[in-house]
């Protein structure tokens, strides 16, 4: 398949960067974002694009096609990119299983939530039985802020490398060469499992954030969680997190790359020498970085609802024992009382209760 043409939903910062970052390497792209949130793109809209600032200096990109109209957007696309935060899968597949064709490819492009599975399970929801060409990275192809109210993006990283799988992993091959038309540094994962457990986002984000919850509200808006957040203490949870997580995909069949070597080899770290905690604190990226403002980011409730929560269960699959990530979703649920188990992400939510971990590995 040639790659003429992308549809990029999803108008957060990552989308509105894809949109003029792959119109820059010659590809057509149009920017969808859903009827209620279509106002943050009135500007981009009226100007047709957007100012893409990065390491080669800015220009103006133009963006032909803005809309709210589905149809509109994925009209002649080969690839079919949502851009979006987790939560927003099932709202998305809403609008787009319907109309999209089964020679499209749709690659969801940010924080891996088992977004593949989600959509096809929210289609056969909807009566859709159709065979997707689907498939998920482990985290977002760039590292970019959009100001909407200027229409402008800084795009301070294109990422290195990142992990992808289709679902099913019999189709990752196909989709791959589709998407490796978008972006370099893009290698198979062995299936969606490996893709969720390659996100580190659940890693580094709700740990030390609990451990930051009284410095987060004190200062109304003015922390930095990697500059000063991330320190020799906080980073003993990190690290307690990460072995569990690495200990869960050894059982599932594949080696999770720690923190230092997933960050240094997306790009987000200068190297690999320095320990984890020194590197956060001086990463070109990392440290422009600023928040979370609030103890109701992201960063404690999506990466405990649909990362950890998910995690804990694949460890419960797997025999391996979870205790610092169990801590973690207890504490915050206690913290932002809600039943992060509840509501989360888990192995029944997604289909697969009471599988065994091999009906587990063979059911993607």
């Amino acid at each position: 398949m040639k790659v003429k043409k992308v549809a990029v939903l999803g108008g957060g910062n990552g989308g509105v960067t894809a949109a003029a970052d792959l119109k820059t390497k010659g590809l057509e792209t149009s920017l969808y974002e859903l009827p209620a949130f279509f106002s943050n793109l009135s500007l981009i809209k009226e100007k047709g694009g957007v100012l893409l600032q990065d390491d080669q200096g800015e220009s103006f990109v133009e963006i032909a096609t803005v809309t709210d109209n589905i149809e509109e957007a994925i009209k002649d696309a080969q690839v079919v990119m949502l851009v979006v935060p987790g939560f927003a899968i099932e709202a998305f597949a809403e609008v787009l299983a319907p109309v999209v064709s089964e020679d499209q490819v749709i690659f969801l492009n940010g924080a891996a939530a088992m977004g593949s599975v989600r959509f096809v399970n929210k289609a056969k929801e909807m009566g859709i039985d159709k065979s997707f060409k689907i498939c998920e990275a482990n985290s977002l192809t760039y590292g970019t802020r959009a100001f909407y109210d200027e229409a402008r993006v800084e795009l301070t990283l294109r990422v290195h490398k990142l992990f992808v799988a289709a679902y099913p992993q019999e189709n990752t091959e196909e989709a791959l060469q589709a998407c490796s038309q978008l972006y370099d540094g893009l290698v198979a994962a062995k299936n969606v499992w490996h893709v969720t457990l390659e996100n580190g986002n659940p890693v580094v984000h709700p740990g030390p954030c609990l451990l930051n919850a009284g410095r987060i509200d004190y200062s109304r808006g003015d922390f930095w969680l990697y500059k000063e957040g991330i320190t020799e203490h906080t980073t003993r949870v990190l690290r307690g997190i990460e072995n569990e997580q690495m200990a869960i995909g050894k059982a599932f069949g594949f080696e999770i790359e720690d923190a230092v070597e997933s960050r240094a080899r997306r790009g987000y770290f200068v190297n690999e020498e320095d320990d984890l905690q020194e590197l956060f604190n001086t990463s070109p990226v990392f440290t422009q970085i600023k928040g979370p403002v609030s103890c109701t980011s992201r960063y404690f409730t999506e990466d405990i609802s649909t990362g950890l929560v998910l995690w804990s269960d694949l460890g419960q699959a797997a025999g391996v024992k979870t205790p610092n990530i169990d801590s973690v979703i207890t504490l915050g649920g206690t913290m932002l009382q809600r039943d992060f188990r509840e509501g989360g992400l888990t192995l029944k939510s997604l289909g697969f209760e009471n599988a065994t971990l091999g009906e587990l590995i063979g059911r993607v």
